[in-house]
Parts: C-alpha cells; sequence; structure tokens
C-alpha cells in the first residue's frame, strides 16, 4: 500500500510540475524534512527577496521524501533530517555527493500538554505521567526523529519502561500535534518543534551525549536542474540563514565535509 501511494504522489508531482520551463522563473523546488517547515520557509523568503527566485516546498517525513527523489521526484534539493537518509540517497545516485552541506542541528525534547510541569527523567515518572496512556514519537523504525529518540530513551534507561506503550507516528510534526490536542499526555519531538507550538510544554530535554548528533544536511538532486539550486545551498550555510536558524532554536552548523561518506549502512528500505 506504501509503495502504491508513494509512486501515485510521485506521479502527480511530476505532472504539475511538468510543463514549467527549466530557468530562473520556474520556481525551485525543496523537499524538506517536516520539522523545518518554519525556519525553511522564512530562510526562503529571505532568499526571495535577494534572488527573486521563487521556492515550492514539500514537507514530510524524511524517508517518505527520500524514496520519492529516489524515485525521480522533480525536486531540486533535498534536505534531510539525519545523515543515514542523505546516505542513502547519496549511495542510490539520487543526489549529486559533492554537493552535500551540513548547515543545523537541534536538540530532543519531551513535551507535554501547555502549563505541564517538568518531568524527573526516570522509569517511574514517565510512567506515571502517562497513567497508562501512549507517548507519541516519530516512529523509530523509518523516521529520524524516531531513532534518536529511541536511542535516547534508551541511553537513559527509558526504552523499556515505553517501548510497548509507543504512538509511533509517520514524522515529528504528527506526533507535535496529538499531544497539542491533548490526544496523548507525553510526545517525544525536537526542540525547536516544540518552540513553534503554543499549546505544549517542554517538561524534559535529553543531554546531547544521551544520542548521535541531529544533523540536517542538503544536496542538489541527480534529476534537479535549476540554475538557482546551488545558490540556494549556499545561502543556507550563510550568515542570513544562520541568524535565522538560530532565531528558531536550531544551531546553525555547516562543517560537514562536501561529498564524504556521511555515515555507514543507509536505513532500512522496507516500507
Amino acid at each position: 500500500m506504501g509503495r502504491y501511494l508513494l509512486g501515485f504522489l510521485t506521479a502527480l508531482i511530476l505532472s504539475t510540475l511538468a510543463g514549467l520551463p527549466a530557468h530562473a522563473d520556474r520556481p525551485l523546488t525543496v523537499f524538506a524534512a517536516a520539522s523545518t517547515r518554519e525556519v525553511l520557509e522564512k530562510i526562503g523568503t529571505a532568499f526571495m527577496a535577494e534572488t527573486g527566485t521563487p521556492l515550492v516546498f514539500s514537507f514530510a517525513g524524511t524517508g517518505t521524501l527520500a524514496r520519492q527523489v529516489e524515485a525521480g521526484a522533480p525536486a531540486d534539493v533535498f534536505v534531510s533530517a539525519d545523515a543515514a537518509w542523505m546516505d542513502y540517497v547519496r549511495q542510490a545516485g539520487s543526489v549529486r555527493a559533492e554537493t552535500v552541506v551540513e548547515f543545523a542541528s537541534n536538540a530532543l525534547v519531551l513535551i507535554g500538554p501547555k502549563g505541564s510541569v517538568p518531568l524527573t527523567p526516570v522509569a517511574g515518572d514517565l510512567a506515571e505521567r502517562l497513567d497508562g496512556h501512549r507517548l507519541a514519537m516519530a516512529d523509530p523504525d523509518t523516521v529520524p526523529a524516531g531513532r534518536y529518540g529511541k536511542a535516547a530513551l534508551e541511553v537513559s534507561g527509558l526504552w523499556q519502561s515505553v517501548s510497548g506503550a509507543l504512538a509511533p507516528m509517520e514524522n515529528v510534526r504528527v506526533a507535535l500535534a496529538s499531544v497539542a490536542r491533548g490526544d496523548t499526555p507525553l510526545g517525544l519531538v525536537y526542540r525547536t518543534d516544540a518552540l513553534v507550538e503554543p499549546d505544549v510544554a517542554i517538561v524534559y530535554e535529553f543531554p546531547r551525549d544521551s544520542h548521535p548528533p541531529i544533523r540536517y544536511l542538503a544536496a542538489l538532486t541527480a534529476t534537479g536542474r535549476h540554475p538557482a539550486a546551488q545558490a540556494y545551498l549556499e545561502f543556507l550555510s550563510g550568515p542570513a540563514a544562520k541568524e535565522i536558524l538560530r532565531s528558531f532554536g536550531f544551531v546553525a552548523d555547516n562543517e560537514a565535509t562536501p561529498g564524504q561518506s556521511i555515515t555507514g549502512p543507509g536505513p532500512e528500505t522496507a516500507d
């Protein structure tokens, strides 16, 4: 079912953009991780003001977008919320390896509904706060936020107490919305997600060393031909974008070496 849906979405995007000319008047199409929505829209506004190039964004879970890019969806730039999925599309030849750049990092937090009191990170306190309900988080099998979250829970000694009480979501923003609506009492999301949602409160922030570094990377796709795509990548690592990233709670970072092997084996590709 997932493969048919992926094929349908890719075909829909292809049919929508097929008639657009391959020059600067055509919008620059960016496929980006759901957690970057607000910040990339703000950076996009700044980029358009400077260059006159309009942008079109498609935000979703990184794994979903990576498979669309692999299938030939008409994206010019791919933005990943972790190195594993970027390495996956790089090894598939779906992005131009020499263009890969790291531009930001993030932190992980537990959230509750607005007004929630801080949480002591021990199994008993977590179980009491859940009170038989589920912990909302991105799917740890396929979504970067979920993989980071599982690692943080394991290092913190909390995984066993919650592994049977998870509400795995298709991306981190769905988990955020679940807590904001009151559907789940706790969620595990990026710190930047919590900062843009007024109906949640951060109850605990995981130490940075409790999980692999959260790395946001961008690259030109192998099929993209927009003349402003390279300028956009450079803008993401520039001073204006860094200022915007910090204003949204991201840590600006562009120290990745372009074209290097980012990780070991890529993520699992099962649906």
